[in-house]
């Protein structure tokens, strides 16, 4: 008899990535694309004089986290990019919780990034074609002080 795939375990198949949620800070937002959830250690060089290896030893340092950027359809009347990055006066902004889901087959969060005091650092606003059959999709760079997992 043919397996339908029914008993499956649910460590078969990896989750699915076009299903997720973006919220800043408590407002639910809809995205077309989000990227850049990386994070790097920037490595220490250090060599003392009387090593008897002539190579360095390389240590763990700084941690470096990339700008988080998305991508979404214009609205009419949808000025939710611009009103928050509007606020930003004199060098202060108010900085959010970015809290990213990506959601199973029921809508329920399987993985969950956070990002630390978030605001946003640039807004591209979508290019304008008269031949163009596309979407009108706008895009904001978000900047963060730290991404944690939660997988609760």
């Amino acid at each position: 008899m043919a397996d339908d795939g029914s008993a499956q375990s649910t460590t078969v198949w990896p989750i699915s990535k076009f299903f997720f949620e973006v919220k800043w800070d408590k407002e639910v937002m809809s995205f077309q694309e989000v990227s850049g959830l990386d994070t790097e250690s920037q490595p220490i060089e250090y060599r003392h004089g009387d090593s008897p290896e002539f190579s360095v030893i390389k240590m763990p340092g700084i941690k470096k986290f990339s700008n988080v950027t998305m991508k979404k359809g214009i609205f009419k009347s949808d000025n939710k990019f611009w009103d928050w990055y509007s606020q930003i006066k004199m060098n202060t902004i108010k900085r959010v919780p970015v809290t990213i889901s990506l959601l199973d087959e029921k809508g329920a969060p399987t993985m969950v990034w956070i990002l630390a005091n978030a605001w946003p650092s640039k807004i591209t606003g979508t290019d304008l074609k008269s031949d163009g059959n596309e979407v009108a999709i706008e895009t904001i760079e978000i900047v963060h002080e730290g991404v944690t997992i939660d997988n609760d």
